[in-house]
């Protein structure tokens, strides 16, 4: 018996995943070719990605949370944009997947999958810091 929530989350995280990835590739085609400049030169790179976060931090001034929006007029940060996309698709699938719930009036699920979206929400919007 094929789940009409099941179809729906699957689909639309289908969709979200290519997104993602045609991101990334074009992110990297943009570093690789020049066409946008780094933030960081790729001659550095080896160096900075043996330090501890801190000295990273303060040897290039990478942006830090949501920041890095702000540079997507870098070439190696638009790859970023990509990696967050494919992080936050769940997002819209676990909705997706509630409003079938919901129309169906499964309250149960429907709440369930409310929940997970609230969590995956809050996590990704840095307002819950640990450590």
């Amino acid at each position: 018996m094929t789940d009409d929530a099941q179809l729906r989350y699957a689909r639309w995280l289908e969709w979200g995943a290519r997104a993602s990835l045609a991101l990334m590739a074009l992110g990297f085609v943009l570093y690789a070719s020049g066409l946008l400049s780094p933030l960081l030169p790729l001659a550095r790179l080896g160096v900075l990605w043996r330090l501890p976060v801190g000295e990273f931090l303060a040897q290039t001034s990478a942006p830090t949370g949501w920041a890095w929006l702000r540079q997507l007029d870098h070439g190696d940060v638009v790859g970023e944009l990509g990696v967050a996309l494919l992080a936050l698709c769940s997002l819209p699938c676990v909705l997706g997947a509630g409003w079938v719930y919901r129309a169906r009036g499964d309250r149960l699920y429907a709440g369930l999958c409310l929940a997970q979206a609230a969590v995956l929400g809050l996590s990704a919007s840095g307002v819950i810091h640990v450590g």
